[in-house]
Protein backbone atom coordinates (compact mmCIF):
# COMPACT_ATOMS: atom_id res chain seq x y z
CA UNK A 1 0.00 0.00 0.00
CA UNK A 2 1.52 3.45 -1.02
CA UNK A 3 1.13 5.92 1.83
CA UNK A 4 1.61 10.01 1.61
CA UNK A 5 5.50 9.64 2.43
CA UNK A 6 5.72 7.21 -0.40
CA UNK A 7 4.03 9.63 -2.70
CA UNK A 8 6.26 12.48 -1.59
CA UNK A 9 9.34 10.36 -2.17
CA UNK A 10 8.37 9.11 -5.40
CA UNK A 11 7.37 13.33 -6.27
CA UNK A 12 11.21 14.27 -5.33
CA UNK A 13 12.46 11.26 -7.16
CA UNK A 14 11.05 12.41 -10.18
CA UNK A 15 11.70 16.09 -9.02
CA UNK A 16 7.62 17.23 -8.91
CA UNK A 17 6.29 19.21 -7.11
CA UNK A 18 2.67 18.02 -5.44
CA UNK A 19 0.86 20.43 -3.09
CA UNK A 20 -0.04 19.21 0.26
CA UNK A 21 -3.85 19.34 -0.73
CA UNK A 22 -3.26 16.74 -3.64
CA UNK A 23 -1.45 14.10 -1.75
CA UNK A 24 -4.67 12.02 -0.79
CA UNK A 25 -5.81 11.99 -4.37
CA UNK A 26 -2.05 10.64 -5.85
CA UNK A 27 -2.18 8.33 -2.98
CA UNK A 28 -5.54 6.48 -3.85
CA UNK A 29 -4.20 6.80 -7.46
CA UNK A 30 -1.28 4.96 -6.88
CA UNK A 31 -2.97 2.59 -4.99
CA UNK A 32 -6.11 1.87 -7.57
CA UNK A 33 -2.87 1.92 -10.00
CA UNK A 34 -1.07 -1.21 -8.42
CA UNK A 35 -4.43 -2.71 -7.38
CA UNK A 36 -5.32 -3.33 -10.62
CA UNK A 37 -2.09 -4.40 -11.28
CA UNK A 38 -2.16 -7.39 -8.91
CA UNK A 39 -5.28 -8.17 -10.53
CA UNK A 40 -3.70 -8.91 -13.64
CA UNK A 41 -0.94 -10.67 -12.21
CA UNK A 42 -3.36 -13.53 -10.72
CA UNK A 43 -4.65 -14.09 -14.00
CA UNK A 44 -4.28 -17.68 -15.62
CA UNK A 45 -2.53 -16.57 -18.78
CA UNK A 46 -1.03 -20.30 -19.58
CA UNK A 47 -1.41 -21.20 -22.80
CA UNK A 48 -1.46 -18.05 -24.02
CA UNK A 49 1.24 -16.77 -26.63
CA UNK A 50 2.91 -13.38 -25.51
CA UNK A 51 1.86 -10.97 -28.42
CA UNK A 52 2.97 -6.64 -29.48
CA UNK A 53 -0.50 -5.83 -30.99
CA UNK A 54 -4.11 -6.61 -30.11
CA UNK A 55 -5.35 -6.93 -33.67
CA UNK A 56 -3.57 -9.35 -36.03
CA UNK A 57 -1.09 -7.35 -38.01
CA UNK A 58 1.19 -8.14 -40.89
CA UNK A 59 3.38 -6.29 -43.34
CA UNK A 60 2.32 -4.97 -46.69
CA UNK A 61 6.45 -4.51 -47.59
CA UNK A 62 6.23 -5.00 -51.46
CA UNK A 63 9.06 -7.42 -53.18
CA UNK A 64 12.54 -5.52 -52.89
CA UNK A 65 13.22 -5.49 -56.88
CA UNK A 66 16.45 -3.82 -57.74
CA UNK A 67 16.21 -1.02 -61.02
CA UNK A 68 18.83 0.71 -62.72
CA UNK A 69 20.25 4.24 -61.08
CA UNK A 70 21.01 7.39 -62.79
CA UNK A 71 24.46 7.32 -64.06
CA UNK A 72 27.57 9.18 -62.93
CA UNK A 73 27.33 11.13 -65.60
CA UNK A 74 23.83 12.16 -65.67
CA UNK A 75 24.08 12.61 -61.67
CA UNK A 76 26.67 15.49 -62.54
CA UNK A 77 24.99 16.88 -65.23
CA UNK A 78 22.95 19.61 -63.37
CA UNK A 79 25.53 20.48 -60.67
CA UNK A 80 26.54 23.88 -60.53
CA UNK A 81 29.85 22.95 -59.67
CA UNK A 82 32.13 19.48 -59.74
CA UNK A 83 35.03 18.88 -58.62
CA UNK A 84 36.93 15.25 -58.69
CA UNK A 85 34.06 13.79 -60.31
CA UNK A 86 31.59 14.84 -57.28
CA UNK A 87 29.37 17.31 -56.33
CA UNK A 88 31.45 20.97 -55.29
CA UNK A 89 29.54 22.60 -52.49
CA UNK A 90 30.75 25.62 -49.98
CA UNK A 91 32.54 24.89 -47.01
CA UNK A 92 30.51 24.37 -44.12
CA UNK A 93 33.48 24.09 -41.44
CA UNK A 94 36.11 26.56 -41.46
Amino acid sequence: MVTKEDVKYIAALSRLTVPENELEKFTEQFNQILDYADKLQKLDTKGIEPTANVLPVSNVFREDVALPGVSHEDALKNAPAEHNGGFKVPRVLE
